[in-house]
C-alpha cells in the first residue's frame, strides 16, 4: 500500500519563505478574499496571529506551517524557494541530486543549443544528462552532438513521441530529482539550481517555470506572432497547479519532479504511453490526484523555439486540441474549457442581449445571494462590488473566448443572418470575438497592429477548437467542449478551526 502525500505531512516546512498571492485581498472584517477558485476564509483570532506571519513572509510556527499548507492548496498563499546551501566543505549540498533527461528526434542543431544551456558550471545540482533518440532519421548527428556535451545517450528503435522517450530514461535514473526539458528549449545557466530549492516542502512532487519565447525572430508575421504569444506560457504569476484553477496543467517541456512520486501514481509509473499528445497534463493530474503537489513558479523563465511559419503554428495547436477529449475520459470533468457562475452569466447574456435592466437585476441578484451567504457564514456582507463586477468581467471574456473556439462558424453565421435585429447580433458576436484579442493585445503590445493581431489569435483560438472537435468525435464525446456550471461565484465560506 503506497503512502499519499496528504498522509506525509500537514504544514509547510517552518522556516519557508512564502508570500501572498497578488491576487489576496484581506478585508476590512478580517477575513481573506481569494484563490482560484476564489474563497472567503474567516479567520479565529489563532488564524489572525499565524496569517499575520504568513505576511511576514517566513513560516515560523507550527500553527503558521498548518495555516500556509491550507492557504497554499487555496491558491491565497505560495511557498518560495530556498537557494542552495552549502555543506561543511562549501560545497552546495544538492550537488548532484537532478538527472536531465532530453527526448529529440533528429533536431541536433537545436538539440546542440539546448545542451549548451546544461554546462555542468551553470547547472550544481545536475549529476547527468540524458539524452533519448526517440528513433531519428539520422542517429549519427544525435549521437555526436550529445557526446560533444557529455550527455549519456539512450537510444530508441521506433518512434513514439516524448512520453515513451521520457518512460525510457526514467528506468534508468538514480538520483532523487529528475528534470525533463525538451531540445528545443534555450535553459539559461541556473535554471534548475534555482528551482530545487522548491523540493524542501515534502509533498511537492514537481515545478515549472515560465515558458517564453526564445529563438531568433524571423520577421515574419507567423514568427513574431508565436514570439509575442508563445502557447506554453502560462502567465506570469505564481500559483499552485489545479485542475479548473488559474494554472489548470504544467508542460513538461520543461519541469523537474520528485522521482519517489511516480511510484503513488495510479495507472502508469511514468507518462501514459497512449497519449501522443497530452501526457504531461495526465502526468500532473495523476500526481495531483495521488495527494502530491505541484507548482509553477514564474520568476525562473526558460526560452521555447516556436514556429515562424502559420502551417506549423496551427498544425501544433490541432494536435494539442486533439489530446482534450482523451484526457476528460482518463479525468472527467477537469477538462472543462469554460466554468459558468449563474449570475455573472445571466448579466453577461442581458448585456449581449441590450437588456441593461435586466443586467442590473441579475447583477442585483447576484449581490444578493452572496451577502446572504456570508451573513450566514458570520462574516460581513460588505465590500462585494469588486469581485461581483470582476466576476462579470471575465465571464464576458472567457465567453468569447470558448466561442472563437469551438463556436466560431456558428457565431459568425449568426451575425450573417439577416433581419431588423442583424446589426444588434452582429455587435454582440464582434464583442464577443474580440474583446479577449484586443485585451491581450494591450497587454503584450506585440508591435503587430490590433486588427491583424485579433485575426491571428481568432486563427490560432480556431486551429486548437479544431483539434478538440477532433478528439472529441473521435472519442465519440464531446464533454471536453461543453461549459461547466457553478451556482455560486465564492467557491466556499470557509471557517479557520
Amino acid at each position: 500500500m503506497t503512502t499519499t502525500g496528504n498522509e506525509r505531512a500537514e504544514g509547510l516546512p517552518v522556516g519557508m519563505p512564502v508570500e501572498l498571492d497578488p491576487e489576496t485581498v484581506i478585508r476590512p472584517d478580517g477575513t481573506v478574499f481569494g484563490g482560484s477558485p476564489a474563497r472567503l476564509f474567516r479567520l479565529n483570532p489563532a488564524g489572525q496571529e499565524a496569517f499575520s506571519q504568513l505576511r511576514s513572509g517566513v513560516v515560523r510556527t507550527p500553527a503558521a506551517a498548518a495555516l500556509a499548507r491550507r492557504f497554499s492548496d487555496a491558491g491565497l498563499v505560495h511557498p518560495g524557494r530556498q537557494g542552495l546551501p552549502e555543506d561543511d566543505e562549501g560545497r552546495p549540498s544538492r550537488h548532484g541530486v537532478v538527472t536531465v533527461v532530453v527526448p529529440v528526434r533528429d533536431r541536433a542543431a537545436e538539440l546542440d543549443r539546448c545542451l549548451t544551456g546544461l554546462t555542468p558550471a551553470g547547472q550544481r545540482s545536475v549529476a547527468e544528462v540524458v539524452v533519448v533518440d526517440d528513433a531519428s532519421l539520422d542517429p549519427a548527428q544525435v549521437a555526436a552532438v550529445a557526446a560533444r556535451h557529455g550527455a549519456r545517450l539512450v537510444a530508441r528503435g521506433v518512434n513514439g513521441g516524448p512520453g515513451p522517450a521520457r518512460n525510457l530514461a526514467l528506468r534508468s535514473v538514480t538520483t532523487p530529482l529528475v528534470a525533463f526539458l525538451d531540445s528545443d528549449c534555450l535553459p539559461p545557466p541556473g535554471w534548475i539550481d534555482d528551482l530545487v530549492g522548491h523540493f524542501d516542502d515534502p509533498l511537492l512532487a514537481a515545478v515549472a517555470p515560465r515558458i517564453v519565447a526564445g529563438g531568433t525572430d524571423t520577421g515574419t508575421f507567423a514568427g513574431r506572432f508565436s514570439q509575442a504569444r508563445p502557447v506554453l506560457d502560462l502567465g506570469g504569476l505564481p500559483a499552485r497547479v489545479a485542475p479548473l484553477s488559474r494554472v489548470s496543467y504544467l508542460p513538461t517541456a520543461a519541469l523537474i519532479l520528485r522521482r519517489r512520486a511516480l511510484g503513488d501514481l495510479s495507472g502508469p509509473a511514468g507518462f501514459d504511453e497512449d497519449l501522443r499528445y497530452g501526457e504531461d497534463v495526465d502526468l500532473v493530474w495523476r500526481l495531483l490526484r495521488a495527494g502530491w503537489r505541484v507548482r509553477y513558479d514564474p520568476t525562473v523563465e526558460i526560452g521555447h523555439e516556436e514556429p515562424a511559419g502559420w502551417p506549423a503554428l496551427l498544425r501544433r495547436r490541432f494536435a494539442y486540441g486533439t489530446s482534450a477529449a482523451l484526457l476528460e475520459e482518463r479525468h472527467p470533468g477537469k477538462v472543462a474549457p469554460l466554468v459558468l457562475v449563474a449570475a455573472p452569466a445571466s448579466t453577461v447574456a442581458a448585456l449581449l442581449a441590450r437588456r441593461p435592466l435586466l443586467a442590473a437585476a441579475t447583477f442585483a441578484a447576484g449581490y444578493a445571494d452572496a451577502r446572504a451567504a456570508l451573513r450566514k457564514a458570520g462574516a460581513q456582507g460588505d465590500d462585494l462590488l469588486r469581485p461581483l463586477a470582476i466576476g462579470v468581467r471575465e465571464t464576458f471574456f472567457g465567453t468569447g473566448r470558448w466561442t472563437s473556439q469551438f463556436a466560431l462558424p456558428l457565431a459568425l453565421a449568426a451575425a450573417a443572418v439577416p433581419g431588423r435585429r442583424r446589426p444588434g447580433r452582429a455587435l454582440a458576436v464582434l464583442a464577443l470575438l474580440t474583446a479577449s484579442p484586443l485585451r491581450e493585445w494591450l497587454r503584450v503590445r506585440p508591435g503587430i497592429d490590433p486588427v491583424r493581431w485579433s485575426a491571428a489569435v481568432l486563427m490560432d483560438d480556431a486551429a486548437y477548437g479544431a483539434g478538440v472537435w477532433a478528439g472529441g468525435l473521435r472519442a465519440r464525446s464531446l464533454r471536453a467542449v461543453r461549459p461547466s456550471w457553478k451556482w455560486r461565484l465564492l467557491g466556499s465560506v470557509t471557517k479557520n478551526p
